[in-house]
């Protein structure tokens, strides 16, 4: 593939290096993908568990080894899309993607739960296409029409070369389908504050949470914000969107009140300016945030657990 049929070995003695060398790459893919760490890792396990699985003979006829870890890896990620659809619709409230720390924050170990640093190559590359905003919308796309678009305009690979994941489609399809995601992504667009700028509103966020000022959070807020909280049934959280800029700024308060010593750390999440939360010295929430102009339009507020694994030992100030 575009992508990695570069990258492969002798295709007599595929080199273990040029192999392991790929798990960065399918990292990136299958998080992209998957909207979520902890399935992009087991994926990419998956992926090197089947070919470590093929006999040698298998392994030294194919021509591109990190073509071929692709396309498997790819094929992974499309079942996996197909069994996460079924799996959201019994999830308690909101589901929302899987939020990513600045990579020197970084704390989780590579797939397998490690509890030591990860690896740099392992990382998930932060820019636009996995900014939060962006992750929602890919939600909103079929697995095929996922697969395509993130493949074609996220990686660049030609549509011949992603007819071979998506089986049973040809390239003309694949192309109708990332044409298709494209438009969701066109209509789901707004327009946001340059990354640069955005830091100094969402500190001023911060600062008019911690001092329970409503009337200052109402004013950083869009009159139409909208605030969408995870906890997957497994701390409390509001299992529908909070509408409108008064609702919002009310719940916060309600939160700084019920849990007194509540500390908020300025961090990169998913590359660009957010929260964390955290109680205890644990980190409770890890808060997203999409800005338009000066004002917040919209605020994802992870607070799962289980998606908080990078984080829960980011003691930084």
């Amino acid at each position: 593939m575009s992508t990695s049929s570069t990258r492969g070995g002798d295709r007599s003695d595929p080199d273990l290096d040029v192999i392991v060398g790929e798990r960065g790459h399918l990292t990136n893919l299958a998080y992209r993908l998957l909207g979520s760490l902890a399935e992009a890792e087991d994926a990419v396990q998956e992926t090197y568990a089947r070919w470590y699985a093929m006999p040698k003979g298998k392994q030294e006829a194919v021509e591109s080894p990190g073509a071929w870890l692709t396309t498997v890896a790819g094929r992974i990620c499309l079942d996996l899309l197909g069994s996460a659809r079924a799996r959201r619709e019994r999830y308690v409230g909101e589901w929302v993607p899987e939020p990513l720390p600045d990579r020197a924050e970084w704390i989780s170990g590579p797939a397998g739960g490690g509890s030591g640093p990860v690896d740099p190559a392992d990382r998930v590359t932060l820019d636009e296409s996995v900014n939060m905003a962006f992750l929602v919308v890919l939600e909103s796309m079929t697995p095929a029409e996922r697969v395509a678009f993130v493949l074609h305009d996220v990686f660049r690979y030609p549509f011949a070369e992603i007819a071979q994941i998506v089986v049973g489609r040809t390239p003309a399809a694949c192309r109708q389908l990332a044409t298709s995601a494209r438009r969701r992504v066109s209509a789901a667009r707004v327009p946001t504050a340059p990354t640069a700028g955005q830091a100094p509103l969402v500190r001023d966020f911060k600062q008019a949470w911690e001092a329970r000022d409503i009337k200052a959070l109402v004013g950083l807020l869009a009159p139409d914000a909208a605030m969408i909280a995870d906890g997957g049934g497994l701390v409390g959280a509001a299992l529908r969107p909070i509408e409108g800029s008064a609702r919002i700024a009310e719940y916060l308060i309600q939160i700084a009140d019920r849990a007194p010593g509540l500390r908020l750390l300025e961090r990169s999440v998913n590359g660009r300016p957010g929260l964390v939360a955290q109680h205890t010295g644990v980190t409770v929430t890890v808060a997203a945030f999409e800005l338009s102009g000066d004002r917040v339009t919209r605020i994802w507020a992870v607070r799962n657990p289980e998606k908080l694994r990078p984080w829960l030992e980011d003691g930084q100030g």
